[in-house]
């Protein structure tokens, strides 16, 4: 059966990292308030920037008409406006490029019949659900474009969710292309399964504290300014929905499950005592770290950024877990890497 060359995985673990980048640069585009500065989404022909004083004038008139031109920087001028306008432009900038880091090389290596029948369906796939994400991302800054200066929680979170599944599928499909030793473990299967999918809970819970910016709310450790169960968990009515649009109790959410999760990875580590599961036990620690000095530094840009990333690299260390788990495949799919 035909085989997948060294360069598909390579080439898939390039996309890999710059979906990892786009995920950084997304959350210092968040934390810097720059990702409403661009009003207009032009997919094919905004990938330019303003040319020329008049270009410039133009963009921030039309940056000053927007919920948050009016209401929180309306004193802005060309310069103010630059500084937020660079970033969320390179955000876009980079989510174009890797759209073309994923559509060339997959029609060459098509074209080229390095592709088994295994392997075409997923990589359409991967390419499909990065037009979404971009559509994703347009309609969760739309959101914030209406009649108030910032974008839903919700379609933040879906947005965030999106990439990360994005960066998770695609380093899935490298882990298959290689060649490393597997042990068939169904407990430490099921138990990566279920730590995965309860990481994207926690980063579900993170996602909308960001979007709520409920991460100044409370910023002491371990308790929450003095509390171990804060006043005014359930003031909104109806009381569901407090742990969607009540900053208080998202973080309260948000940090112990965080803390479970974290307890869940280092059992797993001591228990069993691989090299994946250990590494996986110290980024559980590491991003721990960075969570409280996230919340202690009052969500301070650089440190929320490598929580950000931390998540991402805890999710990276189990879903290596979870394939060394798995059986090794009985014959050569593509999943195999030919020479």
């Amino acid at each position: 059966m035909q085989t997948a060359s060294v360069s598909v995985r390579n080439w898939l673990a390039v996309v890999a990292a710059m979906i990892f980048l786009m995920i950084v640069l997304g959350a210092l585009t968040r934390l810097t308030e720059s990702g409403l500065s661009m009003v207009e989404w032009k997919p094919v022909t905004g990938w330019l920037p303003p040319l020329g004083d008049q270009a410039w004038q133009a963009e921030l008139q039309k940056y000053l008409s927007s919920p948050q031109g009016r209401l929180v920087n309306r004193g802005f001028d060309v310069a103010d406006f630059k500084q937020i306008f660079w970033l969320e432009y390179l955000h876009r900038l980079w989510g174009r490029l890797i759209g073309v880091a994923v559509a060339l090389p997959l029609l060459w290596f098509w074209l080229r019949g390095q592709l088994s029948p295994w392997l075409k369906p997923r990589l359409f796939a991967l390419l499909v659900l990065g037009g979404l994400q971009g559509a994703l991302g347009w309609a969760m800054v739309a959101s914030g474009l209406v009649d108030r200066p910032s974008v839903s929680q919700y379609r933040l979170a879906a947005h965030l969710l999106l990439a990360i599944v994005l960066y998770g599928y695609t380093v899935w499909l490298v882990l298959e292309l290689g060649s490393a030793p597997r042990r068939d473990d169904p407990k430490i299967r099921r138990e990566a399964s279920g730590m995965i999918a309860f990481l994207l809970v926690v980063v579900t819970f993170g996602a909308l504290m960001a979007g709520l910016r409920a991460g100044t709310a409370h910023n002491t450790f371990p308790t929450m300014s003095g509390y171990w169960i804060p006043p005014g968990m359930f003031d909104l009515s109806p009381w569901w929905i407090n742990p969607f649009e009540n900053g208080t109790t998202i973080q309260f959410i948000h940090r112990w499950l965080a803390k479970i999760l974290v307890l869940g990875v280092i059992v797993l580590a001591i228990r069993t005592r691989r090299p994946e599961t250990l590494a996986a036990g110290a980024m559980a620690l590491v991003q721990l770290g960075l969570g409280i000095a996230t919340i202690l530094s009052g969500v301070d840009i650089a440190l929320a950024s490598a929580h950000q990333a931390g998540a991402v690299l805890l999710l990276t260390t189990l879903l290596v877990v979870r394939h060394r788990a798995a059986a090794s495949p009985s014959r050569p799919l593509s999943a195999i890497v030919g020479g």
